[in-house]
């Protein structure tokens, strides 16, 4: 199924985009706090980056918030090898783990419904240069072909499936936003609380740091090792979407834009 694309939509994201490039590049302030936040995420110590970025959120004060939930959105939308649970670890050590799940859980909705509404406004090849190429697509492709709306639940509780990706993928399908929305609230909720919790409690003993991140890589390394035998069944032929579709050996993945 091919989805008709707005023209108007397509001109307000594109609009969007090149305004948050030129603010990026053209103002100094911008672009050095941006670039303070990288490097403190890049830092190969866990506990250092977390606390890293605990005390650079502190640096804005009042601002804290606001600067915590722009950073979750741009490293949703723009491509980045950078894990977005540290900045729910920071959140939870920073605001306490209440507040903090309360301003991830948002930031990250808001991140996800940026993804989604750009990739549905412009298209996959925009999409893909956002997510680092066309493979980065091949596993939701394939869940969204089998489960359909319930694709987004799916994947949002499973590690190894990339949060930016399934937002993505999904404004690429004619899965109404509101279903999206709600799927993607109630499937990332789980890892915020826990990661929240964990990390709100960061600093009653660094026994917790080894737990929370342990915690963290074994369901990465849990995800990454059933994540083959997943994908094998799931290339397995399956049902079309809609009603009344019919299917040839060579098809496309019916409700994913190619």
């Amino acid at each position: 199924m091919k989805l008709a694309f707005s023209k108007p939509n397509a001109a307000i994201a594109l609009g969007s985009l090149a305004l948050a490039s030129i603010a990026y590049w053209a103002s100094p302030t911008i672009h050095q706090m941006t670039g303070a936040a990288v490097h403190v995420l890049s830092v190969s110590d866990p506990e250092q980056a977390i606390h890293g970025l605990r005390d650079y959120l502190l640096s804005f004060g009042l601002w804290a918030p606001v600067v915590s939930a722009a950073l979750m959105i741009g490293l949703q939308v723009v491509f980045a090898p950078i894990p977005t649970f540290f900045v729910t670890f920071a959140n939870g050590l920073l605001f306490g783990w209440a507040w903090g799940a309360a301003l991830s859980w948002a930031s990250a909705m808001a991140g996800a419904t940026a993804c989604f509404w750009i990739a549905r406004a412009l298209g996959r090849p925009v999409a893909q240069s956002l997510v680092g190429g066309s493979k980065a697509f091949e596993a939701t492709d394939l869940f969204f072909l089998r489960y359909g709306d319930r694709a987004v639940l799916i994947s949002r509780l499973l590690p190894f499936v990339s949060f930016r990706v399934v937002s993505y993928a999904a404004g690429l399908t004619p899965i109404a936003f509101w279903r999206f929305l709600l799927a993607t609230g109630l499937g990332q909720l789980p890892a915020t609380l826990l990661y929240s919790y964990l990390g709100g409690r960061l600093t009653r003993s660094a026994q917790m740091l080894f737990w929370a991140l342990s915690i963290s890589l074994a369901l990465f390394i849990a995800g990454w090792a059933v994540g083959p035998r997943l994908a094998a069944r799931l290339r397995k032929p399956v049902e079309p979407m809609l009603d009344g579709a019919e299917t040839a050996p060579e098809a496309e993945p019916v409700g994913v834009i190619q």
